[in-house]
């Protein structure tokens, strides 16, 4: 945990300037880019490096299921492969192949520890707790980042996102709130040239969601003075763990969305209407999009 502290210390030691928070997640809310990291860059090392090449289509399909099209969307990397591999293995196509699919229980003992979950927090957990397993775990992840640096690039900002950054530089405090690794972050803020409108670019090296919020506005900003823009339930619940507004890009709908975040939404949010029936609205119809059961259990 000292790790995250440190790590985060420029949340921590972050002070008002505006009256008005507003915490803003990257992959697939300001930008387009979880289709691609996800089919291409994530799934194939899945598929690669854990040795599931004979159940190549059920991996598929489960990873796209957890990291994109259910209410796990957006969750970070660890938990999202043991997902994945608990999906596998109780599937019956799968069982009948007769491959071997990771528990990963070392994995998930690395995820209760308090480390940091990220690549660095997991070469300290190995240094405590040496395993093959962990090794293969951080080959398949270094895979996964060089993947997304070598092919996600030119992929621009929805549209209304630079727009609403720039009006929002006026009256209010924005960090990026992410569990995407920093460094990936700030080479994708830095190269559409929106870094700018950003007080911090906040990644998983710095904890998690809720952690990014707590840290940097809770007993900083009057709750409903906290705003946090997602395209995820999780982003959902970092914003209600620490008392803050919701504000949701749809999964299939992020141009309309922000369209009426920059329209609407945001204005609402800075003259105190956007709190109650108008933010629960929006809520309701963004929690009817994600399923929590995948389509092969129905």
């Amino acid at each position: 945990m000292a790790n995250i502290i440190e790590a985060a210390r420029p949340l921590a030691e972050m002070q008002p300037k505006h009256k008005f928070f507003v915490g803003i997640d990257s992959d697939g809310c300001a930008f387009d880019t979880m289709e691609i990291k996800h089919k291409e860059c994530f799934t194939p090392n899945i598929i690669n490096i854990w040795g599931l090449q004979a159940v190549s289509k059920y991996a598929r399909e489960a990873s796209e299921f957890v990291n994109l099209y259910s209410k796990f969307r957006g969750i970070n990397r660890w938990p999202a492969l043991v997902m994945v591999f608990d999906l596998l293995r109780e599937r019956k196509e799968v069982q009948g192949r007769h491959v071997a699919i990771p528990e990963a229980n070392k994995i998930r003992a690395f995820m209760k520890s308090g480390f940091p979950t990220s690549n660095d927090g997991l070469v300290a957990y190995m240094k405590q707790n040496p395993d093959p397993e962990l090794e293969r775990a951080l080959k398949w992840s270094e895979a996964v980042n060089a993947t997304i640096a070598d092919m996600v690039h030119g992929v621009p900002p929805f549209p209304y996102v630079t727009e609403s950054l720039q009006f929002l530089q006026k009256t209010a405090d924005v960090i990026v709130v992410s569990a995407t690794p920093t460094e990936a972050l700030n080479r994708e803020w830095v190269e559409h040239g929106i870094d700018k409108y950003v007080g911090i670019i906040a990644g998983q090296e710095m904890g998690t969601k809720a952690e990014h919020l707590g840290l940097a506005a809770k007993n900083k900003y009057e709750s409903t003075h906290i705003l946090m823009v997602g395209d995820a339930p999780g982003d959902f619940k970092a914003a209600r763990a620490n008392n803050a507004l919701f504000f949701p890009i749809n999964p299939g709908h992020e141009e309309e969305s922000w369209q009426r975040f920059y329209e609407e939404a945001m204005h609402r949010f800075l003259n105190e209407t956007y709190a109650g029936a108008y933010e629960a609205g929006l809520i309701a119809e963004f929690d009817k999009l994600l399923p929590e059961t995948p389509p092969w259990k129905k």
